[in-house]
């Protein structure tokens, strides 16, 4: 009998230690994220203007990083990769509410490329909100409720919510313990629940009641002119850097002419519905995607210059870094720029 159970058993314990050995590599969590090079995309796939002019000989692109959580084997290979960057991730933050973050950021630098390319073009349009939505969590406060990222927030206490002013009047005069009726939409589904509201404690001292989480509003630019209304296509990428790259795209198609002149223009930076241009994150991975994409031209928030131009000589690229502050400074110079051969 011995002989005949040693072979069964020595398979089983080959089988779990397999297991084992593939979990500790593939499935189990480590507090570590990776970050590398990701995409130098076009955008005018991205953006549609019913009575927009397309032409465009060249073309601009965002780019964006690879940010992936990372398990044993990712950390691993990325010692091996000359541009993965490991680092920590922040605490308390799970991938669904770094995803919502990330989609809400890509909304609002959305619609702030609108505006920006609407003032330029002389366009009128006006905001029009259309929802309020979770987007996180505060880590030092505990909501009472059950919230995931991405709840839009329908109603309370049966009186809708549509903007961020209704969800402050509605909970106006209320105290920390008093409950309210929440309506929300998750997924598509609606559901209602009771809501201890909980202790906000604001800057200047004063005790307010809320729910207990970071809120987001999406909203609705809209022109005076429908033909010149912009319609963004779903894609999966997030955060607000892509707003200079967008608000460049949108003018060339609200404009005559072919801004592009035929060159690759990448580049990078938030934009602000005034037209200033602000510094992100990452733009060492973006030069790498951006020369890995062959582009001619990358435009670089002032603020990041330093760090691009030290990876550009590194990877001794041939592209053309153009520092700006304003979304003028980067029309200027496509301006003075002679049509590509």
């Amino acid at each position: 009998m011995r002989r005949t159970r040693s072979p069964v058993i020595k398979a089983g314990l080959y089988v779990i230690s397999i297991a084992i050995l593939v979990y500790v590599v593939v499935y189990m969590p480590t507090p570590y994220m990776v970050n590398q090079p990701g995409t130098a995309e076009e955008v005018k796939p991205m953006v549609t203007i019913i009575g927009g002019d397309t032409e465009e000989q060249g073309t601009f692109m965002l780019t964006t990083v690879s940010v992936s959580y990372a398990n044993l084997a990712l950390l691993l290979s990325a010692q091996f990769k000359p541009h993965a960057e490991i680092v920590r991730k922040e605490p308390d933050r799970n991938d669904e509410e770094y995803q919502t973050q990330q989609r809400y950021y890509m909304s609002t630098s959305q619609s702030s490329a609108i505006m920006s390319a609407y003032r330029q073009a002389g366009i009128e349009y006006e905001v029009v909100p259309e929802y309020v939505f979770i987007v996180g969590f505060s880590d030092a406060i505990t909501p009472k409720g059950d919230f995931h990222p991405g709840d839009i927030l329908k109603e309370i206490n049966g009186s809708p919510i549509g903007k961020f002013e209704d969800l402050s009047g509605l909970l106006k005069g209320m105290a920390p313990g008093d409950q309210v009726e929440l309506t929300y939409d998750r997924g598509g589904k609606i559901a209602t629940q009771k809501v201890e509201l909980v202790k906000i404690s604001e800057e200047d001292g004063n005790i307010r009641a809320g729910l207990g989480v970071t809120v987001g509003e999406v909203r609705k630019i809209e022109p005076k002119d429908a033909d010149k209304e912009v319609q963004f296509a779903d894609t999966r990428i997030g955060g607000p850097s892509a707003g200079l790259m967008f608000t460049l795209e949108i003018y060339n198609q609200l404009t005559p002419g072919d801004l592009s002149k035929g060159y690759r223009i990448a580049g990078t930076g938030t934009m602000s519905e005034d037209g200033a241009v602000g510094p992100i994150g990452g733009v060492k991975f973006k030069i790498v995607a951006s020369d890995r994409q062959d582009a001619d031209i990358f435009f670089v928030p002032e603020g990041n210059y330093k760090e691009a131009k030290t990876k550009a000589d590194e990877i001794k690229s041939e592209m053309k870094l153009v520092p700006v502050k304003s979304v003028q400074d980067a029309l200027d110079y496509l301006d003075g720029l002679e049509p590509a051969a």
